[in-house]
């Protein structure tokens, strides 16, 4: 029993390692493209389980703040999803002003984004006031 879950993890460890260069501008979905060790049909439910088991979940790749036209710092917020399932979240932004302290606005509220499995996400989010010169922002869980 104990070789058989030492084989398994072995056979995770070898498909998360095999994964093929693609134009990230372009996604094939599994059944369209051709079988990776990851989208096997016979290995896939174990990669499904053992991105569970560990906890896979959301990565933030970028935030980038920026003024727009009008004077509002806006923040691009790009990520993506490593588990196989969806994953729900909050997050809630907070202004700060040229002295570091936060600017208590009505909008500083936490909203919700889903990430679909194993995939990118993306959100905006614009500064309520023209006074804003950096931002904190936290994450919790959807519940």
């Amino acid at each position: 029993m104990n070789r058989l879950i030492l084989f398994y993890i072995s056979v995770v460890f070898l498909a998360i390692g095999c994964g093929e260069e693609r134009e990230p501008r372009i996604k094939v979905r599994e059944g369209v493209g051709s079988d990776s060790l990851i989208s096997n049909v016979v290995t896939r439910p174990v990669v499904k389980a053992f991105s569970s088991l560990i906890g896979a979940g959301i990565v933030i790749d970028e935030a980038v703040a920026r003024r727009n036209d009008a004077g509002f710092l806006e923040l691009h917020v790009n990520g993506h999803n490593k588990s196989y399932n969806t994953k729900r979240f909050r997050y809630r932004v907070e202004w700060l002003d040229s002295d570091g302290l936060v600017i208590e606005t009505k909008t500083s509220v936490w909203l919700r984004v889903s990430a679909m499995g194993k995939s990118p996400f993306s959100f905006k989010v614009v500064a309520p006031r023209t006074e804003a010169v950096d931002f904190r922002m936290d994450t919790k869980k959807w519940e």
